[in-house]
């Protein structure tokens, strides 16, 4: 067998495998056991599945690989008919509810939105268009993301599946070519579709399934023009100006040009408010003399008793309050260009809404806003998201549809990333696929008593790029967070959400919390392993590090007591 034609067959195949969604049962041949386990292709250094081979075995090069590559045509055929995939109907074309009035849905997505940005929760941002929404509609108190990162948070969005499943876990690697994503969905049910804004998954500026219309920002895209400019529907066009005004501009052409009677879904997804924050001219200075008081914690023993090493360590870095971005940073002056930010922001909702208003589709329509993830800044001495923290994973998430929707509702239920795109299907007259981990929030909103989930699973893989975060997982529940750390030698951390909202006493060493602990590790295992997160992604580098520290800035952390012998 030519080697060029075995490495083709053997690169085809691994990326028809890679990404795959492992809900589904697999033999593991090391242990004797049938067992769910992720994504896995043929190692050529340890053999099929994963089993390492003997170094009696003896096989010459072409006979292993023609060996290999049988197995893995069949782990292809098995993972492809067992995926989460699997069960979609043909051509995308979902069951629909009985009864049910397929909706114009507008979508709007904001970076790094922190969750009490909200008018009606803040000193001083004015969001009176945000606080409409609440008024109007619905206001989702206890919203979150399963991944505090841009691209994860994105797909999970997009898919209805936790970052394990969809397998983009950073932002530099491309969404896999085989995902679904809800609009595929909507486009078979017959909606005209538009995604305007920020994709940001890899390099994947071109068009992706499901659009009628695309509006790409160039990877995080830039606040005014810049050498990049967007991709339109398959052709780069230049920048002309400030890039939220500019996105709005492009979504109400689309919406006020669009003829006939087809349903349809906008997509509009923000760069604002993501870093470095940069205001229009028009909002520049707005709240110079605003009380600014960002919650820096200070960097003191008592406030770092029972805490992990790293989060200490991460003080004087580059997601430190110490050494942010490597820089001689003001958090409060920081701080205020993010509320100023967040301005143009509001002002593009309210566009929305007024268009809406004057062609009388104010009522009938649903909109949904949220931010992609949280935001810190100076919380546990730190910056920016990542992490399990409530200021990192919780976010602002608001919806409007008067024909479905009391005004002034107020949802105390956790919901998440991954139930936007059950919601938006059901809101469009569709069953959703059973492989999606996230569940319609549509039944609550509207008042109805309909069982939900007690507990919400949290992920977040270590990032080369950026190596003071670890590898976390999570798992959220109405009263606790225990916080679950992988690949370093450090703690946990277990918090009484309601007594200590700021999650300041590390419960994890007290032992009237042991058997909570012990209890909560296990269902966020028995969490994993039913979803098929028991495995830790791998990616090749991409990018430079960083990973600096300040001479003379906050010490390194010293090892927990409790981890001391004499």
């Amino acid at each position: 067998m030519p080697d060029s034609f075995d490495d083709s067959l053997h690169g085809a195949l691994r990326r028809i495998l890679h990404g795959a969604f492992t809900k589904i049962p697999v033999l593991n041949w090391s242990v004797g056991r049938v067992t769910p386990c992720a994504p896995f292709f043929i190692n050529r250094n340890t053999g099929a599945h994963g089993v390492t081979r003997p170094t009696s075995m003896r096989l010459s090069s072409h006979v292993f690989k023609f060996l290999s590559l049988l197995g893995l045509v069949f782990t292809t055929a098995t993972v492809l008919a067992a995926s989460p995939y699997a069960g979609a109907p043909v051509g995308f074309a979902l069951s629909k509810i009985p009864g049910a009035k397929p909706r114009n849905i507008i979508f709007v997505l904001i970076d790094d939105q922190r969750y009490d940005a909200l008018g009606f929760m803040h000193p001083f941002l004015k969001t009176p268009n945000m606080d409409s929404l609440a008024k109007n509609g619905v206001f989702l108190k206890n919203a979150f993301v399963t991944t505090s990162l841009c691209s994860p948070s994105r797909a999970s969005i997009l898919t209805g599946v936790y970052a394990h499943e969809h397998r983009v876990v950073d932002n530099n690697n491309p969404i896999p070519p085989e995902t679904v994503f809800f609009s595929q969905y909507l486009k078979a049910a017959g909606y005209e579709t538009a995604f305007m804004g920020k994709w940001h998954m890899g390099s994947q500026e071109t068009p992706q399934p499901g659009w009628d219309r695309w509006i790409c920002l160039h990877g995080q895209g830039s606040y005014w023009p810049d050498k990049f400019g967007l991709d339109i529907d398959g052709k780069n066009v230049p920048q002309k100006g400030y890039i939220t005004d500019e996105l709005t501009d492009y979504a109400m052409d689309w919406l006020k040009a669009r003829k006939g009677d087809k349903p349809f879904m906008l997509y509009l997804s923000h760069k604002a408010v993501h870093a470095d924050f940069i205001p229009p001219d028009r909002y520049k200075g707005v709240y110079k003399n605003a009380p600014l008081n960002p919650p820096i914690m200070a960097d003191t023993p008592e406030n770092y008793v029972d805490k992990p090493m790293w989060l200490k360590n991460q003080r004087n870095s580059w997601h430190g309050v110490d050494f942010p971005y490597h820089s001689d940073l003001s958090i409060p002056e920081y701080y205020e260009r993010y509320c100023e930010t967040l301005l143009a922001v509001d002002e593009s909702l309210g566009r929305i809404l007024d268009f809406l208003r004057e062609r009388k589709l104010l009522d009938s329509t649903m909109i949904i806003y949220m931010g992609d993830n949280g935001f810190q800044f100076g919380e546990h001495g730190i910056i920016d998201k990542r992490t399990a923290y409530e200021p990192s994973m919780r976010v602002p998430m608001l919806m409007q549809c008067p024909e479905l929707f009391k005004a002034g509702t107020v949802m105390t239920q956790m919901v998440a990333n991954i139930d936007i795109a059950p919601t938006i299907l059901e809101a469009a007259g569709l069953k959703a696929p059973d492989y999606m981990d996230g569940k319609s929030f549509v039944p609550i909103a509207e008042g109805k008593n309909v069982p939900w989930r007690d507990k919400l699973l949290y992920e977040y893989y270590w990032e080369r790029n950026f190596p003071q975060t670890p590898t976390i997982h999570a798992l959220r529940t109405d009263d606790y967070k225990y916080i679950h750390y992988y690949g370093i030698w450090d703690i946990d951390e277990l918090y009484d959400l309601k007594n200590d909202p700021g999650e300041m006493k590390n419960l994890i060493f007290d032992p009237a919390h042991q058997a909570l602990a012990k209890k909560l590790n296990r269902e966020m295992f028995d969490m994993l392993e039913k979803t098929g997160g028991m495995y830790i992604p791998l990616e090749r580098d991409i990018g430079g590090q960083s990973n600096l520290r300040r001479k003379g800035g906050s010490p390194p952390a010293d090892f927990p007591p409790q981890l001391y012998r004499k």
